[in-house]
């Protein structure tokens, strides 16, 4: 049995209907999409990374201990998955970038894509990521 976290990160968003939406509505739509899912909006995530399971408690052990970062990131041990939102990103974006000089090579790539999606959600926030452990 293997066991792996991925990180997937939101991709796009649509709202499950069936009919056409008048363009009276149209800014009804927007703000459906903007407040969630109670209203049918349906998130999309595609998978942006994958850590083998003791690849990652070894990745996550390069973050300061007792920090928030790294409190942040054991979430996924203990609770099965997080959700990495814009509240997130100075906190978890400083924490990699600090632990970079002593990651192995495998992990500072990983930091890199890390950095990389905080950017993103740092530029959009209305993405997020969802980092879940998976059992094969």
């Amino acid at each position: 049995m293997s066991e792996q976290v991925v990180f997937s990160q939101l991709s796009r968003k649509f709202i499950d209907e069936n009919d056409a939406t008048p363009a009276e509505a149209q800014q009804v739509v927007y703000y459906s999409l903007a407040i969630g899912h109670h209203l049918g909006v349906i998130d999309c995530l595609e998978a942006a990374l994958t850590c083998p399971w003791d690849e990652y408690l070894a990745w996550i052990a390069t973050l300061e201990a007792g920090s928030d970062a790294r409190r942040k990131m054991e979430g996924v041990p203990k609770y099965g998955e997080i959700v990495i939102d814009f509240n997130h990103v100075q906190m978890l974006a400083r924490a990699f970038d600090e632990a970079r000089a002593a990651q192995t090579p495998q992990q500072q790539e990983w930091s890199k894509l890390m950095l990389s999606m905080l950017h993103d959600i740092h530029q959009e926030s209305a993405i997020y990521l969802m980092a879940r452990r998976l059992r094969d």
